[in-house]
């Protein structure tokens, strides 16, 4: 396998104003500490002093037993574990300092139907070694490009393990670390998206998605990226009226010098258009515009509307190990309440988060004004999002549901979880329970040719 060249990316940016790094990267000292007091990803490997938090000792790399391999529905490794004890309206003012301000607005909003089923914590994140070396090698060499427009000198591992710098610094480096996160290399699913509206009906929106991960392609190296993360191919099945349409894009590591590259395919029309409007606010149909461009994989983009603050640590109890909601033959109807979904199919755990928040620019337009995210410590998925109007009032919710895909293995959503706290409507992205298989993970390495412009007619159909 070929790892990460350390040739930098100076052919790209060599001649743009945001070619100038804004820090440093760590020390080869302070990079020793990753796989001693620190995880291979960064974090910190002791538990916390109250042993809610247990200590990170490997995670979770083998596969339970019955397990069928990558593209099987997951077995639940921890099918022992029993709630510890349930967070409702009447006891959350217990539990404040460890509750987000989107949880106790969804406590307050459902209080009826809305609860927060605790479990024993279990960090079960990890990467592979590879992932784990190349991470090494990041934290002494991965810089920030220009006001968060790009990284230089990172390729198929976490950019910034170990955070640095003033707080604006860190977080680029955490939101970087969530755009760049471990999540394989080849992905294909179907899987279906629904808006619930109030009265809890809803519409799937069924879809066949391919991803390949550039950032970490075995075969690959930096200076061969070519400016692009990732591939993402998504051709709709059902329902009729939206049959046959595709899309494709080209995720850009530095999207102020080359912005994310994307286009559609009418199949009525039977043309393939570019799609320039794939980027920050910019609606998003089948959620019934519940979920903007870069609310997409919790958040994906741009950094460049917003002033980014790091405002550190804390231990928030956050969806995690979620098996329940990935299990084989789950009904939809099962999965989906009217308001939100099933909190007994759920699972929440204490875990050490980053918190950063993200305030729009001055002259800058997105129908966000506000963002706090809640980034896990470990996998470094944004978690929990709390997003606010122009107002500043606390509008919309996201959720992603993690758990450990142990046949990669790392963590990642099983659902994202979109609520909108004023229309009191959801939307969620995911859904395969009722599908013959799952997310299937491989190696392989496609042409890049699979993924042009020119394929996605051919590729496409009614």
């Amino acid at each position: 396998m070929k790892y990460k060249n350390n040739v930098i990316l100076g052919s790209l940016f060599a001649f743009s104003v945001f070619a100038m790094p804004v820090n440093a990267a760590v020390s080869a000292s302070e990079a020793a500490r990753l796989g001693q007091d620190l995880t291979p990803f960064g974090s910190v490997k002791t538990g916390n002093e109250a042993g809610t938090i247990p200590p990170w000792t490997g995670g979770l790399t083998e596969v339970p037993e019955g397990y069928g391999g990558s593209g099987q529905h997951h077995i639940d490794p921890f099918p022992q574990d029993e709630v510890l004890f349930t967070i409702t309206p009447s006891n959350m003012d217990q539990y404040e300092e460890h509750l987000t301000d989107g949880l106790r607005a969804m406590l307050e909003t459902y209080p009826t139907t809305f609860r927060i089923p605790v479990y024993k914590s279990r960090r079960t994140h990890a990467v592979p070694d590879w992932v784990a070396e190349n991470t090494r090698e990041n934290a002494v060499e991965a810089e920030i490009v220009g006001e968060g427009a790009g990284i230089d000198g990172a390729f198929a591992g976490y950019p910034f393990p170990i955070l640095h710098g003033n707080n604006e610094e860190k977080a680029w480096q955490v939101i970087w670390n969530h755009l760049t996160r471990w999540r394989g290399v080849n992905i294909t699913r179907r899987s279906s998206e629904v808006a619930v509206q109030t009265d809890g009906d809803y519409s799937l929106v069924t879809s066949q998605q391919e991803a390949f991960f550039n950032y970490y392609n075995p075969e690959g190296s930096e200076e061969e990226l070519d400016n692009v993360i990732f591939y993402y191919l998504s051709f709709t099945q059902s329902p009729p009226r939206l049959a046959g349409g595709a899309i494709l894009v080209h995720e850009t590591l530095n999207q102020i010098i080359n912005p994310r590259n994307g286009w559609g395919y009418n199949a009525g029309q039977r043309r393939v258009r570019r799609a320039p409007n794939l980027g920050y606010d910019s609606p998003i149909a089948a959620a019934d515009n519940l979920r903007t461009a870069d609310d997409t994989d919790i958040f994906n983009g741009a950094l460049d509307r917003y002033n980014w603050d790091y405002e550190g640590m804390r231990e928030i109890y956050i969806p995690y190990n979620n098996y329940e909601l990935g299990e084989a033959g789950t009904p939809y109807s099962e999965i989906l309440g009217i308001s939100h979904l099933n909190p007994d199919l759920t699972r929440w755990e204490l875990h050490r988060v980053h918190v950063v928040e993200a305030t729009l620019k001055d002259g800058e337009r997105h129908i966000y004004g506000k963002r706090r995210f809640y980034v896990d410590a470990d996998s470094w998925n944004t978690v929990l999002l709390d997003q606010y109007d122009g107002r500043g009032e606390l509008w919309r919710v996201t959720m992603g549901m993690l758990k450990n895909y142990y046949e990669l293995p790392g963590v990642w959503t099983v659902l994202d979880v979109y609520y909108d706290l004023q229309a009191r409507r959801y939307h969620v992205l995911g859904l395969d329970t009722e599908e013959p298989s799952t997310r299937r993970f491989s190696d392989e390495v496609p042409n890049r040719r699979y993924f042009s412009p020119s394929s996605l007619r051919r590729r496409s159909v009614r």
